[in-house]
């Protein structure tokens, strides 16, 4: 897997540097359009970014017999949601186009690099 990460801060001075805006400004802008999907994820509405993707809330059913991976030990879960993301078909085949070799570097497949027998 790749150890690059994109961070908020990372995409407000990216903003900041295409639009010059303010950088509190897009900072504040940012953090509310965050919010409006926590708040829409929290009333169970789905949130669709055209291009993007959808957000929604999808829920998990219980059961009785899982166990806690550390200890083995059984447990009851109950039913839960989990926030879920489905990417947009434009940003499906944006993605699609970076083939494996691209993501896992030259390790993952043919061992080494240099290494070509």
């Amino acid at each position: 897997m790749a150890g690059k990460k994109l961070t908020k801060a990372d995409i407000i001075d990216s903003v900041y540097q295409k639009t010059g805006m303010n950088r509190k400004e897009i900072r504040t802008v940012i953090d509310l359009f965050i919010d409006e999907i926590k708040d829409a994820l929290l009333k169970r509405t789905i949130t669709e970014l055209r291009g993007f993707g959808t957000f929604e809330v999808r829920v998990r059913k219980g059961r009785q017999q899982a166990r806690n991976p550390k200890t083995g030990t059984p447990v009851a879960v109950h039913s839960h949601g989990i926030a879920a993301f489905r990417p947009g078909r434009e940003l499906k085949q944006d993605v699609w186009s970076l083939g494996d070799d691209d993501v896992a570097g030259p390790d993952a497949v043919g061992g080494k690099p240099g290494n070509d027998t």
